[in-house]
């Protein structure tokens, strides 16, 4: 990608090294630095507010693609995503420009994208959100030859909050169907992956909203003690400045991940991370001239589906299998 213009950098340099001492500030302060630029690039949706669910938060937008990808097969690949929140807030347009980014982005670059609103706790505790995942992309897999998606080559990203929903759906067997879900590769931008209610975690409330107050549960809930090897493969993106304990979440669920890999032949995870940005500017950043993350992304999406991150797990389901084939 291009070299970040100075007010970017600027941005980035004096937000960075302070994250961690007020991230609500930052996070606005992210939000005004990129908002110039993603107002130039804005794409509205195709379809606004489509119903999975019953309840009023239970919607989705849809981004149709914006250019033809040669020699794609039956139909384009498809890219789901998932806002964050700290499980208690959030929006699929959390500003007028940022979450819509990252579907427009994708979208522009010839997949079907869907940006997923979901229930938040306290209203929808654990496993709420998870669910709503797992029902959105029944929906999904249902409804793309609408406008042209190949379900076989469907893709799931999250960002913070919602990482621990999109793992859930994939991994927790008592969310999941029977078989699985028809996903080729899992993308985990700045995951929050493990429940923990730390001092130093400025979201610990949100951790319990959603996952209850007893603590003792929480391990046998959180993601990261959820790894299976017959799961698709996995995209791991972190910041240099994360909010306080995700990177170190991140590296652990990548270890967790290679583990399973070299024991039960799963697929090997990808790590990326980006330095300079921050836990906000690793998403805003899509759908702009500067974004460093939407191309390796892609690049790893198009690898997956070749079938260069394949584990020796057996399918979980015969689209699953189609999409290791391709």
């Amino acid at each position: 990608s291009p070299a970040l213009p100075t007010f970017l950098v600027d941005a980035l340099a004096h937000w960075g090294p302070r994250w961690h001492q007020d991230i609500t500030a930052g996070r606005d302060a992210m939000f005004e630095a990129w908002a110039p630029l993603l107002e130039a690039s804005a794409l509205a949706p195709t379809a606004r507010d489509l119903p999975y669910g019953e309840d009023p938060r239970q919607v989705l937008d849809v981004y149709a693609p914006q250019v033809e990808r040669p020699g794609g097969g039956p139909g384009v690949p498809i890219l789901v995503f998932v806002h964050g929140g700290a499980f208690v807030r959030g929006d699929k347009e959390q500003t007028p420009w940022i979450y819509a980014n990252v579907p427009a982005e994708f979208s522009r670059h010839g997949y079907l994208a869907f940006n997923v609103e979901y229930r938040l706790a306290p209203q929808s505790p654990w496993p709420g959100g998870a669910e709503d995942v797992r029902e959105a992309l029944r929906w999904v897999v249902r409804h793309a030859a609408r406008w042209g998606g190949d379900p076989s080559r469907l893709f799931l990203m999250g960002h913070s909050a919602a990482c621990a929903h999109c793992a859930s759906a994939l991994w927790d067997a008592r969310v999941r169907p029977d078989g699985g879900l028809p996903v080729a590769g899992l993308v985990l931008v700045s995951p929050r992956v493990v429940a923990d209610t730390r001092a130093d975690n400025p979201n610990a409330h949100g951790v319990r909203a959603y996952y209850g107050e007893d603590e003792a549960l929480y391990a046998g809930r959180e993601p990261l003690g959820q790894v299976r090897a017959d799961a698709p493969p996995t995209f791991i993106a972190l910041a240099q400045y994360e909010n306080p304990l995700l990177d170190f979440y991140a590296l652990a669920l990548a270890q967790r991940l290679a583990v399973v890999a070299d024991r039960d032949k799963g697929p090997m995870p990808r790590v990326v991370q980006l330095m300079d940005h921050n836990h906000v500017s690793i998403v805003a950043q899509f759908n702009t001239p500067f974004n460093a993350l939407g191309g390796p992304i892609r690049d790893w999406s198009a690898r997956v589906l070749a079938g260069q991150y394949a584990g020796a797990a057996p399918a979980t389901s015969a689209a699953g299998a189609s999409a290791r084939r391709a």
